[in-house]
């Protein structure tokens, strides 16, 4: 597992972007407690209300559940959490045998919406499916 982090960078215009904290593990659901407890500890660090951070560990245990499902035995799960002032973006990402998008009209899809405020898939080179996350603080 490793853990990277980048400072801040400023895009044209001259403003900060978000701070950006990647994490790499195995894609195997005996490591989703480090996921979830990254996530609890960055979003406390935005102040995030104790609900909103149970919601978010929640989503990533759902969007994990969905990914690993089509993982490549042996492969990484990538979490990559994007934040902002008020507002974390969190994309988890795995390499799939045959990758294909998670279906929309599923309980588990509705479950990561309504916990998350925003959700949204991608299919990336390399046969990558990505599940991201986007919750604001007070939203």
């Amino acid at each position: 597992m490793t853990e990277d982090t980048a400072a801040p960078t400023a895009p044209p215009g001259g403003r900060e972007t978000a701070d950006y904290v990647q994490v790499k593990m195995p894609a195997e659901s005996a490591y989703l407690s480090v996921l979830r407890t990254a996530a609890a500890g960055l979003a406390a660090r935005l102040d995030f209300t104790l609900d909103e951070i149970e919601d978010l560990r929640i989503a990533i245990d759902e969007a994990c559940a969905m990914l690993l499902a089509q993982a490549i035995p042996g492969t990484d799960l990538k979490c990559v959490f994007e934040l902002g002032a008020d507002l974390v973006t969190i994309t988890v990402s795995v390499t799939a045998a045959e990758a294909r998008m998670p279906a929309r009209d599923t309980f588990a899809w509705t479950v990561l919406s309504a916990l998350a405020g925003s959700v949204d898939s991608r299919l990336g080179p390399d046969d990558r499916v990505s599940i991201v996350l986007a919750k604001r603080r007070g939203g």
